[in-house]
């Protein structure tokens, strides 16, 4: 049977010389939403209004930074010759890793000087960012990267995926897994998690590790199917730091649960 090949364009709209593109639009929406979502818990557990904004005037620009230069360093044989292009992310090119801890650091100084609790923040906000990356994780869709390796058109369609999804990871010719709908979907599966647990009342700083140790098991075994991977040597570089992030959040995680006094719960003011 013959198909129609067609891809999405990346560019949504021209603004005369300027291409404004889907993926650039999608991340800006994954922020908005998150930042609305969290806006709402952040006030419910009892941090002023400002709050949030103001963390976020930091964070923002600061992951995006970081999100970019570890995509670059691990890039740099590329980039090197082409430093014009360092900059360029509306192309694509930032790495959840970067902004993740581009944010954390962020978010730890901003408590410090607050007076505020890291952990506290960290856990109401863990939601949000799953969140952020359910949405964000389609700008890549659109961007036609972060897919998987080759697969038949019939396995896609034995996954009961749509037509305009399936199409979308045909690329030079070939389909390919869809692995920005993998780690989409499991992501989905962890805010089901997160939003269940928030309400069981866990030690402060849990509901956040758990979201590391959850989103870092599903990175790992994703990762392994990408084509786009970055690399240390041999090795995959995100792969390597979710393994060392699942492993340092449930060291932690055991930690605080056993040596931490006095018990503080998420829900305590």
């Amino acid at each position: 049977m013959d198909f129609l090949l067609m891809s999405i364009d990346p560019v949504a709209i021209q603004l005369g010389p300027i291409d404004v593109r889907w993926y650039g639009i999608i991340i800006a929406s994954g922020i908005i939403v998150a930042y609305l979502v969290g806006q709402r818990e952040m006030i419910k557990r009892g941090f002023k209004e400002d709050t949030l904004t103001d963390l976020l005037i930091w964070a923002v620009p600061i992951a995006i930074i970081s999100a970019r230069i570890y995509y670059v360093i691990f890039e740099w044989g590329y980039y090197k010759d082409h430093l014009n292009e360092i900059i360029a992310i509306w192309n694509g090119g930032i790495a959840i890793h970067g902004a993740l801890i581009g944010s954390v650091i962020t978010a730890l100084v901003f408590a410090k000087k607050r007076q505020l609790s890291f952990w506290k923040i960290a856990d109401v906000l863990a939601p949000s960012i799953l969140i952020g990356q359910i949405i964000g994780r389609w700008g890549n869709f659109m961007n036609q990267e972060a897919y998987g390796g080759v697969v038949e058109r019939s396995f896609l369609e034995n996954l009961y995926i749509p037509d305009w999804i399936i199409e979308q990871m045909n690329v030079a010719g070939f389909y390919h897994h869809p692995t920005f709908l993998y780690e989409s979907l499991w992501n989905i599966i962890g805010l089901v998690l997160l939003l269940v647990l928030r309400k069981v009342n866990l030690h402060r700083g849990e509901l956040f590790l758990i979201y590391i140790m959850w989103y870092s098991f599903g990175r790992y075994f994703v990762e392994s199917m990408r084509e786009d991977s970055l690399y240390i040597g041999p090795l995959r570089t995100a792969q390597m730091v979710s393994l060392i992030a699942l492993i340092a959040a449930a060291a932690i995680f055991i930690y605080r649960r056993y040596k931490v006094k006095p018990v503080i719960k998420y829900k305590d003011k």
